[in-house]
């Protein structure tokens, strides 16, 4: 077994040599201290005009590997350690939502959709200290009808089809932890003031009942509503707006923070590389380009799917621009996926955009096909003029 894996290993290697990459290849070999098992990944070494030099094997420790697994499986709550970003308006957030976490004053977290405002919310509450649950509530998706009785609870027999014995609310559901308010600018205002009774006298009355209950949980909550605006239209309470605004949290968009794009592109795609089962995966410079040309009204949220989608499509290694796509532009022409033309710069000439589309088409050819051998017939070359 330890010969055939020597000769595994060097035959791994000598098609490296030829241009090849392999990943995630099962080994082992035996030792004196017994069998060593791995994973191996393979790469050709170039030099700095492109000529293949060397190549060079990694192995994995397959134990290790068991050990992350089981580990992102049995994965802990959100952490700021697990927030990805270094531009200063969202470090300047991250250490104000530190500093605040242990306390038990009201958060509010603004920003627009997809920036995360869950996310920051579920870290406070992890570095909060309280041993209760994080309960999170979408002030939006719960009709009007509904919506008092689920936050407050309510006494058997309240109302025609209430359950005999009653149902606790989540406020009640949240005690000794976080309820997270989300969309609380959808609130309708006849909940509001209850709201308001309920964060001014730490406890609550039950739809039906007749004593009020204290309760013992933080409140957190978040809007991509102007709620200044809201409140000279007086559809948001000012009182209510005063006793939430205490802690105020704005979480940039994502156009506001465009350096952190390749570092939360590299932390998407290693999510992505175990449950795809695919190797390692990056995007070259012209499809990071077409990133940073975006406008991300969908923000951090957008930029997850559109890597998503990106990773799936790409058959190589390296994510062209051709595999990324916007919302927008999905469904276009006759829905298949064509090589696009360059993105165009202002100092860029036309033999410039030329050779980066004669590029992209050559990778293209080389990632589907076996042997360059094999790609120079499929694009009409001779072996030597494409090695060249």
């Amino acid at each position: 077994m330890p010969g055939k894996t020597k000769v595994a290993s060097v035959y791994n290697l000598l098609e490296c040599l030829k241009g090849k990459k392999f990943s995630n290849v099962k080994k082992d070999f035996a030792s004196a201290k017994g069998r060593f098992q791995y994973f191996a990944a393979g790469r050709p070494i170039k030099d700095s005009e492109g000529r293949i030099v060397g190549a060079v094997e990694i192995g994995k420790d397959m134990q290790e590997i068991k050990m992350l697994a089981q580990s992102i499986a049995h994965a802990n709550p959100m952490t700021f350690a697990d927030f990805v970003g270094q531009n200063p308006v969202i470090r300047q957030a991250i250490l104000f939502s530190q500093k605040i976490a242990k306390t038990n004053s009201i958060v509010s977290i603004r920003g627009e959709s997809g920036t995360g405002k869950e996310v920051f919310a579920r870290a406070i509450h992890a570095a909060s200290d309280r041993k209760g649950p994080f309960v999170p509530v979408n002030c939006a998706a719960l009709p009007e009808n509904l919506l008092e009785s689920e936050l407050f609870g309510y006494m058997g027999g309240s109302f025609t089809g209430a359950k005999k014995d009653g149902k606790p609310g989540l406020f009640q559901l949240a005690d000794g932890g976080t309820i997270f308010l989300d969309e609380i600018g959808e609130m309708p205002v006849s909940i509001q003031a209850k709201m308001l009774r309920v964060i001014e006298g730490r406890s609550l009355m039950p739809l039906g009942g007749t004593v009020e209950m204290p309760i013992d949980s933080r409140i957190i909550t978040a809007s991509n509503e102007n709620l200044e605006q809201m409140v000279e239209q007086k559809l948001f309470r000012e009182d209510l707006y005063y006793r939430i605004n205490v802690l105020p949290i704005h979480i940039p968009p994502l156009r506001e923070r465009m350096d952190d794009i390749p570092l939360l592109v590299q932390h998407f795609l290693f999510q992505l590389d175990s449950r795809l089962g695919k190797g390692p995966q990056s995007l070259t410079r012209e499809a990071l380009d077409k990133l940073f040309q975006h406008h991300w009204p969908g923000n951090v949220r957008e930029l997850k799917n559109v890597i998503e989608r990106a990773a799936i499509l790409s058959d190589g290694d390296e994510i062209d621009i051709d595999c990324v796509f916007f919302s927008f532009e999905i469904g276009k022409g006759n829905g298949t996926l064509k090589t696009r033309l360059p993105v165009t710069k202002g100092n860029q000439s036309l033999q410039g955009l030329l050779d980066l589309y004669e590029r992209r088409i050559i990778q293209q050819v080389l990632e589907k096909a076996n042997s360059i051998r094999k790609a120079a017939k499929t694009l009409g070359l001779s072996h030597t003029a494409l090695l060249n």
